[in-house]
């Protein structure tokens, strides 16, 4: 199953073109989108994800749910990418060593108990 717009957008993080959508307000949003979030305007431009984000804030994952099961434990967090947050499961280190600030890059990984694709934030 595929879920357009939102598929792309892996795809260009994978490709190591990753991007968000711009209004001419400034506001960022992730795909899919045809109007801002932030102000209704439906003039929306691709702008490049920067390289590397900052952790917000997270939490540890010790019983996921049944599409997470073989990824136990494992740490989710929302991470600052400028105008846009990205959410997503961190890997590259210890789920204990995931700390508020710790910097990370968006990456396409697979989910170990369904075989999909899934955005990791890569820690650095």
């Amino acid at each position: 199953m595929t879920d357009a717009g939102y598929d792309e957008w892996l795809d260009a993080i994978d490709d190591g073109e990753g991007y968000y959508l711009e209004c001419d307000e400034g506001h960022g949003a992730l795909p899919p989108r045809r109007v801002c979030p932030h102000c209704g305007s439906s003039e929306l431009e691709r702008a490049s994800l920067p390289s590397t984000g900052t952790v917000e804030t997270f939490t540890i994952c010790y019983v996921g749910g049944p599409d997470f099961e073989d990824e136990e434990p494992y740490a989710t967090a929302i991470v600052d990418f400028g105008d846009v947050r990205l959410t997503g499961v961190v890997r590259g280190t210890d789920p204990e060593n995931v700390t508020v600030g710790m910097p990370v890059e968006a990456r396409v990984g697979t989910n170990r108990t369904t075989g999909e694709g899934l955005l990791i934030l890569r820690a650095r």
